[in-house]
């Protein structure tokens, strides 16, 4: 708890590269703020490992949405479920004036969401949980539905005529993961396999693919649901001679290179970015002038497919770490 309250209370950035936590420090520091309301302290709890470059971006939405609304923003993450809640416990004891939290795995969420709104602390839930999101008492939703994700995906394989797909959860118990790939199943006319990694370790996760394809040459396609996973899963593919395409959910200045040059197929993107700046930048209205958006329904960021066509025109987007 101790280390919870410190990652909750001094706002420590934690996740991702060193470029990007640079950025994030020079538009704090040159960045000034548009309004002159109170000097509110928002806390933003998500479930994102140690690394997770997807979170980078998210973060930098939030940061940038916070010196631009006067906000003082305090940043804090666990990808184990119970260490998450308790860090929305921490922000709930430190009477922030507004949470945003990922509902991943809601169901270790539900009673620290409710302590917030029992405290009378809005609450807006962001990326995962869009539907436990209003049940737990939030103000909104703001990502995309997994499930219309997943069948996006599915919609775009069966254009490319694929036959045989292999769903690579990365995240035991993620319930957003869970319904990508079912949504990839209701929408796909061909069989799709799910397959389960430790996500932490990547090289048993190449290890996982690569047995997947080398024991079934029939996979012509491969899709991960976070863009540090793509990579791997491309050299699964090459070590097992494979010629299976791999598709990716999210997008990084990686994945946009993998795509302009035909490393890899699409990838599906939820706009990062956009659900970090918005969560904010909805709570600084909701403390203002009593808005909320959604009308009882999430407020969506995704899907977009984004092949080889669009890559080259978001590559200066993904390389600054706001796409």
């Amino acid at each position: 708890m101790a280390g919870a309250l410190c990652a909750s209370l001094a706002g420590c950035s934690s996740t991702g590269g060193k470029r990007a936590e640079d950025a994030r420090k020079a538009a704090a520091a040159q960045g000034k703020a548009a309004v002159n309301t109170p000097r509110w302290t928002f806390a933003m709890i998500t479930h994102s490992g140690d690394g997770d470059t997807f979170w980078d971006i998210v973060q930098s939405g939030a940061e940038q949405a916070a010196v631009k609304d006067n906000i003082n923003f305090l940043y804090s993450h666990d990808d184990e479920a119970q260490q998450q809640a308790q860090l929305v416990d921490a922000a709930v004891d430190k009477k922030v004036d507004g949470i945003i939290v990922t509902l991943a795995k809601p169901d270790a969420m539900k009673a620290a969401v409710a302590r917030a709104v029992e405290a009378g602390i809005p609450v807006v839930t962001v990326n995962s949980g869009s539907a436990e999101s209003r049940e737990f008492g939030a103000l909104t939703h703001i990502g995309q539905d997994e499930t219309i994700a997943g069948q996006a995906v599915g919609e775009e394989l069966n254009r490319r005529g694929k036959k045989k797909a292999l769903c690579i959860l990365h995240e035991q118990g993620n319930v957003g993961h869970e319904q990508r790939c079912a949504g990839l199943k209701e929408t796909f006319d061909g069989t799709v396999q799910n397959l389960y990694v430790t996500g932490t370790n990547m090289p048993d996760v190449q290890s996982a693919v690569e047995a997947r394809l080398q024991s079934d040459s029939s996979v012509d396609a491969v899709v991960t649901l976070g863009a540090p996973y793509a990579d791997t899963a491309v050299k699964a593919k090459e070590s097992a001679g494979s010629d299976a395409e791999i598709d990716t959910f999210d997008l990084n200045a990686k994945v946009a290179a993998g795509l302009k040059d035909g490393t890899l197929g699409f990838a599906v993107d939820q706009q990062p970015y956009l659900q970090g700046y918005e969560a904010v930048d909805l709570l600084w209205l909701y403390k203002y002038n009593a808005d909320v958006l959604g009308g009882g329904k999430p407020v969506l960021t995704g899907p977009q497919i984004i092949t080889k066509d669009q890559a080259g025109a978001l590559a200066e987007y993904t390389e600054r770490g706001t796409r």
